[in-house]
């Protein structure tokens, strides 16, 4: 206990994870925290303010041994489940903007060309990608199409060598700043569920990208709306081992597990953060964490924290085993996201009027908090997707 004392402020875990995780995890998570406390913490603010994406802090995530996540092909990371979860909760615990162009590039992207592209795909796109020099994007949401994912209406034509792609897309992150586009859509004739990887989006005839403007939270990563009229790709640059809905699923079902840690790391952010703030802060001649409903708070937040935690933790033991399902990836979403934003709120009451700047950083990961919540699947889709595993019934409109 004494060396917990010793690290509580950059490494709350008050039930022992550590115990759990080898040296390799150990030393990959201390790069990924040294990393945030070096070049996020101290810069990432302005770029949120702005709503400007954060080149420069961006690019030096390349010298980490973290690009590709779980690929382990083409110069990859070859991370394990854990890792990979630790990785995405010191990210969280930094700045939600940065865990999600992570996500997106070396998860969602790079997952879906590791998972369902051939080898000369994966060949063609991936070594750019580990080395940032190409970044990736994931166009599955629509205007008209959210949680009901799988009826996507941008449709797919054949012609010729190639297809013909028309329809639109809505909140792609890295779209604006993306070299491979990944479009997800069905087959006109055959109704077929495929990828299409539009290299150089910005660069090809008929895609129109625009960045949404005026986001509350995880300001510093670019979302765009996207148009495709008659865009054509090589029939080359569709993802050979998808056909359905439920292949792709297989990638989504990793972010989901990848969003379960962010989300605990962005609420084990805010209550480090609180519970230091309580320790110096002085009113009525003491430590405000000497007062009763400070002490209330700061128990409810660890007590969160480590609840969550510890469901990342077993999941990942899951996730190794072979023993996942749709129910345990959306449980852990459903539950971690909404905890995240309850965290953060206490954190952000015990600074009081200091809360309420981003100076403090707890107000900037509050209002992440509240993106988790709804992206990769919304918590209310997340709970139906669970009791349909409970009760073998579809509780689904």
């Amino acid at each position: 206990m004494e060396n917990q004392h010793e690290t509580l402020f950059t490494g709350f875990d008050f039930y022992d994870c550590d115990m759990h995780f080898s040296d390799k995890q150990k030393a990959l998570r201390q790069e990924v925290r040294d990393f945030v406390d070096i070049e996020v913490l101290p810069k990432i603010n302005p770029y949120w303010e702005r709503a400007e994406f954060p080149w420069e802090i961006a690019r030096k995530m390349v010298d980490l041994p973290i690009i590709g996540g779980v690929l382990f092909e083409h110069g990859a990371a070859s991370l394990d489940f854990v890792e990979m979860g630790l990785v995405m909760y010191e990210l969280g615990k930094g700045d939600g903007s940065i865990s999600t162009f992570y996500g997106v590039h070396s998860g969602l992207a790079m997952g879906s060309i590791g998972l369902l592209g051939d080898e000369e795909q994966k060949a063609r796109w991936l070594p750019a990608m580990v080395k940032l020099e190409k970044i990736g994007a994931f166009a599955l949401t629509e205007p008209d199409v959210g949680s009901n994912a799988a009826q996507v209406k941008t449709r797919a034509r054949k012609d010729g060598d190639g297809y013909i792609l028309n329809g639109a897309k809505r909140w792609i992150g890295n779209a604006s700043i993306a070299d491979v586009l990944i479009i997800w859509a069905r087959d006109e004739t055959s109704g077929d569920f495929g990828g299409y990887v539009i290299e150089n989006p910005k660069d090809t005839e008929g895609v129109a990208i625009k960045d949404i403007w005026g986001k509350i939270g995880k300001r510093a990563v670019l979302n765009a709306d996207i148009k495709l009229d008659e865009v054509y790709v090589p029939a080359e640059n569709k993802l050979t081992h998808v056909n359905r809905f439920r292949d792709m699923a297989r990638v989504l079902g990793l972010g989901r597990y990848g969003v379960a840690w962010e989300a605990a790391g962005v609420a084990a952010g805010a209550f480090e953060l609180a519970l230091k703030y309580s320790k110096e802060r002085e009113q009525f001649g003491k430590p405000i964490a000497g007062f009763q409903l400070i002490q209330h708070k700061l128990v409810e937040m660890a007590t969160e924290v480590t609840l969550m935690q510890t469901l990342c933790l077993q999941l990942s033991h899951l996730l190794n085993s072979g023993r996942i399902s749709e129910g345990t990836l959306s449980m852990a979403k459903y539950n971690n996201a909404r905890k995240a934003r309850y965290v953060t709120q206490l954190a952000r009451e015990c600074l009081g009027g200091n809360g309420i700047v981003i100076d403090n950083h707890i107000a900037r990961l509050m209002l992440d908090a509240e993106i988790i919540y709804t992206y990769e699947g919304t918590n209310e889709v997340n709970l139906l997707l669970v009791g349909r595993e409970l009760t073998g019934l579809n509780a689904f409109v």
